[in-house]
């Protein structure tokens, strides 16, 4: 470990550099992209009804958290990222924290083998949620309307019902039988005693009101009190390591977001517990020193993959909790540091992972959700949330009607073994008490002379390289729905392969990448969930961008021009 932080800081460290914010014209409509109509639905109602993009960031979030419980809710987290009208940025990261009692090798048995399946099912893999506390937290701080008023949507469904739908039962596969051993789980999703059909209409009571209490108590009436006691009991009872203590200490945590720039663009975007900003950063960094613009697709592609390849295999060694964990982040973000990697990079001959610096394989699973928003005024959000693998732990307290999440698992249970996304760590993501989990996700926003865009996406592992090629098509200017439609690949250091989706590259393209040492596996699924929303400051026109691998359940709109009026919101 010694030698490689000694072969970071050989760079020199030169501040940091401002962008100033050119003259705009304002959005002529507010628009919303989420992964579900229902929540796009929400956005846009709180926008109507007076608030602002902050309001219906907390609208929508409810909202997934009821009709996408498997890839989010109350029961996980979250990272927002909030860019006001006149430039101000912040960073809200309400990831959850692993419980006090939580050891570094809690999961491994007495032969230090990983136990999994306690990892990723049942109480004893959930950490202490962050989402209540993050919408809490915005709606006070930035948004314009009551916390009454972007819960509505997202109380009044739970009450009269939503309907299943194909999303929601393709996933429930992944936890169907441990789902089913929860009596609570079983009563919320298997109403019936079977897994509901498409276009079922499904209740949760318990769940309004948990966001009723919300709005009377606000974080107390989450994290303290009778129903806090309630959680931690049950937890308990069934194996789980919660305390009133755990919950009480909660806190969510602005922080800085990383900034680079790019082809004349600025790119902003998820700092540390995130991954997705740092390995964004290298890669953009290493990208600097090519025109690929000019090069074949064959070359082009080679030339990312390893980039990828490095900022992935970094990921490994030095991320982490920043709160826990020394990262040396003026080092991996610094382009002298990227000078380095590039030099490493043959032009025409990939690099075998196994002859980097090694760290002492999985499919990858869309838990997780993503939604994008600009109001009138040209206050944006981009937020990424989660409760880890599809249906989380597979695990409801009662009377709560939210899934815990498993991300506990996101840690590193054990060094140089991969979770469930393939991703490996050493002791910067190992469990202790306390740390946040490293996290895939990237919510970013992009700042150019005739465009400013939110974007994000699930995907585990490939959050990242998701999020990359969209900001790349950005650049070139595709418009909103071609950058969330674009097809995909990814490599992730270990296992040393390219993942493709089936139509990224043709035939000449993979047998060129294969010539230059690359493995290219091709699959017939896909992976993401592109949620974006794009807005020209020059003119005021704005597009929305929602992937078509979810079509009839994702949903992109762009409302109706609107009268603002309110408070002024301040980032402090």
């Amino acid at each position: 470990m010694r030698s490689r932080t000694l072969f970071l800081y050989i760079f020199i460290i030169l501040p940091g550099l401002a962008w100033a914010q050119p003259d705009t014209v304002k959005p002529k409509q507010p628009a919303v992209a989420s992964a579900n109509a229902y929540a796009t639905d929400a956005g846009l109602e709180v926008l109507a009804a007076g608030g602002n993009a902050f309001d219906a960031a907390v609208a929508i979030s409810a909202t997934l958290g009821l009709v996408e419980p498997e890839s989010s809710g109350l029961g996980g987290g979250g990272f927002f990222l909030l860019r006001k009208h006149d430039g101000h940025v912040v960073f809200v990261d309400a990831r959850e924290r692993a419980p006090a009692a939580a050891s570094r090798d809690m999961y491994l048995d007495t032969k230090g083998q990983v136990k999994r399946s306690q990892a990723i099912s049942g109480p004893l893999s959930a950490a202490i949620p962050g989402l209540p506390a993050g919408i809490v937290h915005i709606a006070e701080r930035y948004g314009r309307l009551p916390l009454s008023e972007s819960l509505k949507p997202a109380i009044r469904l739970a009450r009269v019902g939503w309907k299943f739908g194909e999303k929601n039962r393709t996933m429930f596969a992944f936890k169907a039988d441990v789902i089913a051993r929860n009596a609570a789980a079983a009563a919320l999703f298997q109403p019936d005693g079977k897994i509901p059909e498409i276009g079922s209409r499904l209740y949760n009571p318990d769940y309004a009101q948990v966001l009723e209490r919300l709005v009377r108590e606000g974080v107390a009436g989450f994290y303290h009190g009778a129903f806090a006691r309630h959680m931690v009991e049950e937890v308990r009872k069934a194996g789980g390591i919660w305390t009133i203590e755990d919950l009480s200490s909660y806190t969510v945590v602005e922080r800085e977001p990383i900034r680079l720039r790019h082809r004349h663009f600025e790119i902003i975007t998820a700092p540390p517990p995130s991954s997705g900003g740092v390995a964004l950063s290298q890669i953009f960094n290493i990208l600097d020193g090519y025109d690929y613009v000019s090069m074949d697709d064959a070359t082009r592609a080679h030339l990312f993959i390893e980039a990828m390849r490095r900022a992935y295999r970094d990921r490994a060694i030095y991320l982490g909790d920043p709160d826990h964990v020394v990262i040396p982040l003026d080092i991996l973000l610094h382009p002298a540091y990227a000078a380095g990697l590039r030099a490493s990079i043959h032009p025409d001959q990939a690099m075998p992972s196994r002859l980097l610096p090694s760290v002492s394989q999985y499919a990858e699973r869309p838990g997780t959700s993503h939604f994008s928003i600009v109001d009138q005024e040209g206050n944006m959000a981009s937020v990424t949330q989660t409760v880890n693998l599809p249906y989380g732990s597979g695990f409801v307290v009662p009377g709560t009607g939210f899934l815990l999440n498993n991300e506990m698992d996101d840690f590193s249970i054990k060094a140089g073994v991969p979770n469930a996304y393939g991703l490996i760590g050493e002791d910067a993501n190992a469990i202790a008490p306390g740390r946040r989990p490293l996290s895939s996700m990237t919510p970013s926003i992009l700042i150019g002379s005739n465009r400013v865009a939110a974007l994000g996406s699930p995907g585990g592992s490939r959050i990242i390289t998701t999020v990359l090629l969209g900001i790349l098509a950005l650049i070139d200017g595709d418009d909103a729905q071609a950058v969330a439609n674009l097809p995909r690949y990814h490599h992730q250091y270990l296992p040393d392969e390219i993942s493709a989706e089936s139509n990224a590259f043709d035939t000449e393209t993979i047998a060129a990448l294969e010539a230059k040492g690359h493995t290219v596996k091709v699959y017939d699924r896909t992976w993401g969930n592109m949620q974006l929303v794009i807005w020209d400051p020059t003119t005021g026109e704005v597009q929305v961008g929602s992937d078509f691998r979810w079509q009839g359940i994702s949903k992109g709109a762009v409302g109706e021009p609107i009268e603002k009026t309110g408070k002024e919101i301040i980032f402090r």
